[in-house]
């Protein structure tokens, strides 16, 4: 047994989970902060046998594409400055795939 850590974009993670049950995975869904901007995302928790590994990986790939986004930059600590919006790159995942000793349902 595998488990698949995923943390992804707020903005996909519906999308995501939709798409990981349509095909009977269990998902399991955590509230996280960090990265670039400390801006929110979703860690997802999935359970799957090894040779399902490269199913899921295939939807996080189809779900969470890499894109651009337009950010308002932060104030500049010149007070004549003015601030410009930024380009920025946004979503994609961080995915790590662990070997399970053991798992219970209690």
């Amino acid at each position: 047994m595998k488990l698949i850590l995923a943390v992804i974009e707020d903005d996909d993670a519906a999308v995501l989970m939709d798409a990981l049950i349509e095909e009977k995975f269990s998902v399991t869904k955590l509230a996280s902060t960090g990265g670039f901007l400390l801006r929110g995302n979703t860690t997802l928790l999935i359970g799957v046998d090894a040779a399902q590994v490269d199913h899921v990986l295939h939807i996080i790939r189809r779900v969470c594409v890499r894109r651009k986004k337009i950010m308002p930059q932060a104030p500049s600590e010149i007070p004549t400055s003015v601030p410009m919006p930024i380009e920025i790159e946004s979503g994609g995942a961080a995915v790590w795939v662990i070997d399970v000793d053991q798992f219970h349902r209690i």
